[in-house]
Order: C-alpha cells, then structure tokens, then sequence
C-alpha cells in the first residue's frame, strides 16, 4: 500500500480575544471595589452623648478618621479627644463617653417658708426637683420640675411655686350653741375653737354630741365638722330579778353610764356596762336576769332525755382467761339547759364515755 503524501497539519494556537480581555479586567476591577479590603474597620461607634458627623460609611479604610459633635442637651468636654482613627488592627481608637456631658438647669434655691429637694441628685438635664412648703403652708404652683431641652438648650419646665399661709374661714355657727371666735373672720394653721351649748328653758339641758374642739387643718379645712346641740335623754334603766350598781340619778343623759348585777340564783345575759348614746337609748341594750337552773334535772321533766351508749367487747378484743364477750352500758341525764354546762362536767361527760369504750 503506497502512503499517503499529504502532510500532518498542527492546530494552530487560540489567542484571546481584545473583547473578552477586556470583560475579565472590568470584572475583576468591579469585584475589587465591591468587595472591602481586610484592611478597613466598620462603621465608627454610636453613643447616647454624641454622634458622627457627616454621612457615615459602612466601612473605613485604615487612617481614616471621624469626628464626633455633642447632642442636644450635651457640652463638650475640653481637652478630651472628639473623634476616633481605624487602625492597623482594623479596630477604632478609644473614646470617651464623658467626652459630652449633660447641660444643667439654672440653679433652684430654698423659696419662702419652703424647701427644694433635688429628686435625682443634680441639676442635670433629664432630672428633676422638688418643692415642700413648710407646716403652716401650702403650695401654689407645680409641685416638681423637669429639666428638659427647649431647641438646643436645657430649661425648666415651670416656674417655681410659691407657699401661701394656710387659713381658715369662720368655723360654722350651730343651733342652741355658740364657739368660741365669735367676730373673728381669719384663722390661721391651728387655730382652735372650742364649742358649748346654750342653757336650755326647758326641763331638760342640752348635750353637745360631737368634738367639743375644732382646729384649722392642712387645705384651709376644720378638722372635723361641728358638733350639735340638743336633748339626749335615755329612759330610767330598770333590771328585773336585778339592781343597778353604779351610775344612780333621776335622769340620764348623753354618754351617762350605769352597771348592773343580777340577784342571787340568776345569771347576766348580756352587757353588765351600758351608756346613753346621741339617739337616747341605751347602748348596748339593757340586759337581763335568767333563773339560774340546777346542774342536774328530775328524770320526770317532760324536756330532759336519757343518752344510753352500748359497747360491745368481741372475744377478739377480749383477754382470754375472761372467756365470752360482754356489753357495756353507759346513761347519761341531757336537758336543754338555759346556760352553757359547765367546761368540767362536759369534760367529766367525755373522760367517762372514753373510760368505758376502751374496755
């Protein structure tokens, strides 16, 4: 077979493009100006304070500094530095918070038969004080102050109170009584009247029912209101099967008090002490005198009935030399007693039912 005279031809070599050299360095320079360089540092640092100024950047190449301005309500505190640098380490410079310190309000100081009490310690922005009037006073205006910011500035946010002497008008006029200020028309802090009843035409005198004394109190206020006058009488306090001990006299009064005792084979119910109150009658109410009933009744008394208690002891229970069982009863006399037995007898009652139950 003859060979073939045609020569090997060798590919020739692909050189790029102008265009796609052109697309890759557009791509690879997009990429280097996306992406940030691991030499830079964040955004700088925030603080209640004080703020960046200008527009702040998302990233910081080193070197880099930025300057800081106090808010509103905040001074700067000379020499400390305002700004901080990113550095070699990619981490921002130290700075102070108390670079800006708050502002304070005009100084408040004691007012006239009053005190300032500072709430928060200082007259510091965002802190508050307080006015107290002295006793004998009281206040007119706002009570607490706020430090607060108006524009760029601090400033109260009220005028300061004042205190005002505490008075009192006329203290009340009553019927069938006077007090004792008649003609005054100002009364100051504590002033004191003292009330009485007028001498009464009648058989019967009057009772001043209520506080005798009235003083001025806080808020130009009587402490109480007046009293009255007029005719309390409670009726004659009589006991049957009983005597009154103390408190003798034909008639009985407002707040008049007599004590009782009971005869000999009857018992008190109720208050041994009672007092005549502003409505006339006697409180508590008059009490009374019960027959005293003997401790044990006669069987043949239609109200009194027999409790009978039966135990049995099974020959289980039994001791056994005493061979079969046996039963055990117990009666006990019950009456409707007209007062509560006695704590010894019903525990008498108990100590034997419990004797026999355990046999």
């Amino acid at each position: 077979m003859a060979a073939s005279s045609t020569p090997h031809t060798r590919p020739a070599h692909l050189s790029p493009s102008p265009a796609a050299s052109t697309w890759f360095l557009s791509i690879l320079l997009l990429t280097l100006v996306i992406l940030p360089s691991s030499e830079t540092c964040g955004e700088p640092p925030r603080f209640e304070n004080m703020q960046p100024t200008g527009n702040v950047k998302p990233s910081y190449n080193v070197g880099e500094r930025v300057n800081y301005t106090c808010n509103p309500g905040y001074l700067y505190r000379p020499p400390k530095p305002k700004f901080v640098t990113c550095g070699q380490n990619q981490q921002w410079s130290q700075i102070t918070k108390d670079t800006c310190y708050k502002k304070a309000c005009r100084r408040q100081g004691d007012i006239p038969n009053g005190v300032v009490n500072l709430i928060n310690g200082s007259y510091e922005f965002g802190n508050q004080i307080e006015f107290v009037c002295n006793d004998g006073f009281h206040l007119i205006g706002a009570r607490i102050l706020h430090c607060q910011l108006t524009g760029s500035d601090v400033h109260w946010s009220d005028r300061p109170p004042h205190c005002e002497k505490i008075v009192c008008a006329p203290p009340p006029n009553i019927a069938n009584g006077t007090h004792s200020a008649v003609g005054r028309e100002v009364f100051e802090y504590l002033s004191v009247v003292t009330y009485r009843c007028h001498k009464a035409s009648g058989p019967d005198e009057f009772s001043l029912v209520g506080e005798s004394q009235l003083h001025c109190a806080g808020s130009g206020k009587w402490s109480s209101d007046p009293p009255q006058c007029k005719v309390v009488k409670c009726p004659f306090p009589e006991l049957t099967n009983g005597r009154q001990t103390s408190g003798f006299g034909r008639k009985f009064y407002y707040k008049a008090q007599v004590t009782f005792e009971c005869n000999q084979g009857f018992y008190l119910r109720g208050s041994a002490l009672i007092t005549c109150d502003e409505n006339s009658t006697w409180q508590p109410p008059i009490p009374l005198c019960l027959k005293r009933q003997p401790l044990f009744m006669a069987k043949s008394r239609p109200l009194c009935t027999t409790l009978v208690t039966r135990h049995t002891v099974r020959p289980s229970d039994a001791i056994p030399s005493r061979g079969t069982s046996r039963t055990s009863t117990v009666s006990l006399n019950t009456c409707p007693w007209e007062e509560p037995l006695h704590v010894w007898v019903v525990l008498g009652y108990m100590i034997t039912l419990i004797t026999v139950l355990e046999l």
